[in-house]
């Protein structure tokens, strides 16, 4: 876990050195993105199956897919508010939602966020951002399948965000689950493009979840883990 002094008079996302690194990462993906998908939706086409994970996230190696800025945001504000010590993230992708939830821990001057990104090429690209926008030693990306890397994450878990293959969501949650604490906030992004199973697990208080939707950027589903499961 990374402890530093907190920052007098911290500037968050306005900080010129993690501004400058957002605007850059979300103008390549307003110019970019649409393009690299229509190319990955062109080549998924061609395949006998649909695409595996590992498939998925081939495809998808030039689109950096980031956060709306306003569950950026929102990203940041939440963990200024609930002071994480762990946070991990499903699908770093080119870094963008990593650089706003470490800006958060180096503003509250504590925790660690722990990234996970399937292609090898994000995770380059990411760690490069980060050490751009100044938040490296906040920040661990692990290269491989989530539901590997983050079995090796130490517990407690205090605030996870959920933005990388939809279809992954509940098997990386249930990885998850052992290393939640009641009260731990849960994240999940593109609410629309969630799987039913999933929904119904987390908005279950038999399984000890509350959670309610937000209309935020592309739609957030806002869950806590009482503890209270059945």
């Amino acid at each position: 876990m990374s402890v530093l002094p907190a920052r007098p008079g911290a500037l968050g996302l306005d900080d010129p050195t993690v501004s400058s690194v957002l605007a850059r990462l979300y103008a390549d993906a307003r110019q970019g993105d649409q393009r690299a998908m229509a190319n990955a939706f062109a080549e998924a086409a061609k395949l006998a199956a649909p695409p595996t994970p590992a498939e998925t996230s081939a495809l998808c190696a030039d689109a950096s897919l980031p956060v709306h800025p306003s569950t950026g945001q929102f990203l940041y504000t939440l963990a200024r508010m609930l002071r994480p010590r762990t946070v991990v993230e499903f699908g770093t992708s080119f870094g963008t939602s990593a650089i706003q939830l470490a800006a958060a821990l180096r503003d509250n001057g504590a925790g660690h966020l722990t990234g996970t990104e399937l292609d090898g090429s994000k995770v380059a690209k990411a760690r490069a951002n980060l050490a751009e926008a100044g938040l490296a030693d906040w920040v661990t990306v692990l290269a491989g399948d989530a539901r590997d890397t983050l079995a090796t994450v130490a517990g407690p878990v205090d605030l996870v965000l959920l933005d990388g293959w939809k279809e992954l969501y509940l098997p990386v949650l249930t990885v998850l689950e052992p290393l939640l604490r009641p009260g731990t906030v849960i994240v999940s992004d593109n609410l629309p493009m969630l799987p039913q199973e999933f929904l119904a697990w987390i908005r279950d208080p038999a399984r000890g979840y509350v959670s309610v939707e937000l209309p935020l950027g592309d739609g957030v589903e806002l869950t806590t883990w009482t503890g209270d499961a059945g």
